[in-house]
């Protein structure tokens, strides 16, 4: 039987190891919004998957879409850690494969959260987009 978890009753992230590869899901509806939630609970199981000695893992959004951007009640508020920046090095840095499952669209900082990924797998019909360029905006965390 797999090792499932969901992280405090309130947070967004489930974690669950299957045959030595740690399954990291997010499920913040309605367009699994990078919160500040999101990127402790990703963190938190990054760390959770390190302990746990797996061979890989899969991150993978629950809905009708990957993370489609930042989670806009959070805009004019002091910045939380941990930071997007923050998340994505975790991930880049992390020893094992990483692999990001991608439909729907993967927007803005989901983008960056998939590019970060070592590995990315996408449905035909994934929209990918760094939507903040058209404004004359430099991606929020760096994503070129």
């Amino acid at each position: 039987m797999p090792n499932t978890e969901k992280h405090p009753k309130s947070s967004p992230i489930g974690y669950e190891i299957k045959d030595g590869v740690a399954l990291i899901s997010i499920d913040n509806p309605p367009i699994n919004a990078i919160s500040a939630a999101v990127r402790e609970g990703l963190l938190s199981s990054l760390d959770k998957a390190k302990n746990d000695n797996v061979s890989a893992v899969l991150l993978y959004c629950k809905g009708k879409t990957f993370i489609a951007g930042a989670d806009i009640t959070e805009f004019g508020k002091p910045q939380t850690s941990p930071t997007l920046p923050e998340v994505i090095a975790a991930i880049e840095e992390f020893a094992v494969p990483v692999m990001a499952l991608l439909h729907g669209n993967a927007l803005g900082g989901g983008l960056e959260i998939a590019m970060a990924a070592h590995y990315r797998c996408a449905t035909a019909t994934t929209k990918l987009g760094l939507p903040e360029v058209t404004l004359g905006l430099v991606p929020g965390s760096g994503g070129t």
